[in-house]
């Protein structure tokens, strides 16, 4: 007798359906923030430089020479940038097919910048900010730079003093604040990712941990119990075989002992997997919900008051199954979970997102009871029915099963 699914395990299922690099939804909206931090106070950055130019005096061709510049510049560090969301700690400094364009024309738009306008910062400060971009061993990063910040300073306090003393010195002070800082407000802004990106798989790992333990305590009671009666069946076959030449009769009690132990063996396994199945339907649909939300869903529960007395046995694994197909089917923005009793019988109902072009869960998708096809089986086992709808984006499954009262008994905690 097979042991149905436990929540634990749904939640290793599909974790490692998504890879260890995928990371949830709202971690993914947390390095749209950081990346678009840092590439708009980039354009800040060339726009305050064209402006200063413009400013001082500088003639129209440099000016637009330096901004064109200034725009390849900033559209090649979004090469970097974004190879940075899925970086790994044994991957190399510099991926040369990727980044050396980026390096490239981070020199020549600081070379060509530098020499038209005479600035130091200028010219150094593309590279330094491309390089602050690439994949720094932790730790080496900030030493990095806090030594081209302060480098940066020393060659800001010569531009404002010595080479840029002709011009306006208060006009490019300005400008050279905001270039000392940009790799520094860069790199927190990717220390703040990095730990957002480590506690995320350090919430991944601990979900597959506990999944493990529950799936390695299961293990152990299955051979705990199987093992004792499998034992205690070997013994009386063997008894029976040795007794069958001189009484048939002895070997025959001790074969319906053996029978009976087989029995007990199955009905073991079946309180077994009543145990871990009970679980009331409210901790169902909260553990639904959490596991939704691990994910990266915006999910929530609508739950009866009497929810204690609908029928456990049978919408414990309805709610475990369509939660699955969410997770794999659904387009990940939304869902909506509800357990209601109305005219006489209990009303499950899930709906997700299900964009045109996302498959949604059919009875072909998986076998062995699972699936939509499983869903109807299971409500039609407890007198119910299954319903099944796709209106736009929206797909939904309504499961309804009988009122009674005598299910109530069957919610016992695992």
């Amino acid at each position: 007798m097979s042991i149905p699914p436990d929540p634990a395990s749904a939640v290793a299922a599909s974790t490692e359906a998504r890879g260890s690099l995928r990371l949830t939804r709202n971690i993914t909206a947390t390095w749209w923030y950081v990346s678009i931090a840092v590439v708009v106070f980039e354009l800040m950055v060339v726009g305050f430089l064209v402006s200063t130019l413009i400013e001082v005096g500088f003639g129209a061709l440099t000016t637009a020479a330096v901004g064109v510049g200034g725009l390849l510049w900033w559209a090649s560090t979004l090469v970097p940038l974004f190879d940075y969301r899925h970086r790994t700690a044994d991957a190399p400094l510099v991926v040369r097919r990727r980044h050396l364009v980026p390096l490239v024309t981070a020199a020549a738009f600081g070379l060509g910048a530098g020499l038209a306008t005479g600035a130091w910062v200028v010219g150094v400060l593309p590279l330094i900010q491309t390089v602050m971009l690439l994949n720094w061993p932790p730790g080496v990063r900030l030493r990095v730079v806090l030594a081209a910040t302060a480098l940066l300073v020393a060659l800001a306090v010569i531009d404002v003093r010595v080479t840029l003393v002709e011009d306006p010195a208060e006009i490019w002070a300005q400008y050279f604040f905001l270039a000392v800082f940009l790799p520094m407000i860069t790199v927190s802004s990717l220390w703040s990712w990095d730990v957002l990106a480590a506690l995320d798989r350090a919430r991944t790992s601990e979900a597959r941990l506990a999944a493990t333990q529950e799936r390695l305590r299961l293990a152990n009671d299955v051979h705990d119990l199987q093992g004792h009666h499998l034992q205690v069946v070997a013994l009386q076959l063997e008894l029976a075989e040795r007794l069958m030449p001189r009484d048939a009769a002895a070997g025959m009690e001790q074969l319906r002992a053996a029978r009976a132990s087989v029995d007990d063996a199955r009905q073991g396994t079946r309180d077994l997997a009543t145990r871990f199945r009970s679980v009331p339907l409210r901790d169902e649909l909260a553990n639904a919900v959490d596991l939704l939300r691990a994910a990266g869903t915006e999910a929530e529960a609508t739950v009866a008051p009497d929810a204690s007395l609908a029928p456990a046995s049978a919408l414990g694994p309805v709610i475990r199954e369509t939660t699955t197909n969410v997770l794999r089917h659904g387009g990940g923005r939304w869902a909506r979970l509800s357990l209601t009793r109305t005219d006489g019988s209990w009303r499950y109902e899930i709906s997700n997102d299900a964009p045109n072009g996302v498959p949604v869960p059919t009875e072909a998708d998986t076998g062995g009871g699972s699936g939509l096809e499983g869903l109807a089986l299971r409500a039609a086992e407890a007198g119910g029915a299954l319903e099944v709808h796709r209106e736009g984006e929206t797909f939904t499954v309504v499961v309804t099963v009988p009122a009674d009262e005598g299910f109530a008994g069957e919610e016992v905690a695992g």
